[in-house]
């Protein structure tokens, strides 16, 4: 069991998020469906964040994991 998440991509996904819609991001690095949860978290002692978007628009999701913003994108994929 870990609480380190691994590195997914050392740079943000980009995404078009509808109003009102839940996304949950991968906050592990292991789902193979990044950056959103595919269950891989499980053992790891990591969970997954609840995002729901305020409306229909681009959003940049962390690819690092590390983010202090998460489960968007604050640059610190530029620090690691």
């Amino acid at each position: 069991m870990t609480d380190t998440p691994e590195i997914a991509q050392k740079a943000p996904f980009a995404v078009d998020v509808e109003e009102g819609k839940n996304y949950f991001w991968c906050a592990c690095g292991r789902s193979k469906t990044q950056p959103f949860c595919d269950g891989s978290h499980k053992g790891t002692g990591l969970a997954p964040v609840k995002f729901t978007a305020d409306a229909s628009k681009k959003v940049f999701f962390c690819g690092c994991k590390h983010s202090q913003k998460a489960p968007m994108c604050d640059g610190t994929h530029s620090r690691l």
